[in-house]
């Protein structure tokens, strides 16, 4: 694996992180987080298992512009 399939993208000015998810050649965005919480449910939802112990390895995410777990406005 190249490149980490989840990204989590620089928080928004109003606040929040699209989060998306690399999968048979595209990006597909998966939501809006406001949390760790938000992050954990949509990669639950999207079938993987035990997403909390994904978010801190660099192998499957990458968090981009600004620091990690930090979801306020941009």
């Amino acid at each position: 694996m190249a490149n980490p399939p989840i990204v989590i993208h620089r928080p928004t000015r109003s606040g929040g992180r699209r989060v998306t998810v690399h999968y048979e050649g595209r990006d597909e965005i998966l939501g809006l987080a406001h949390s760790d919480h938000d992050v954990i449910v949509f990669l639950s939802e999207a079938g993987l298992e035990e997403a909390d112990r994904l978010l801190d390895n660099p192998v499957w995410v990458e968090w981009r512009g600004g620091r990690a777990h930090h979801y306020e406005a941009a």
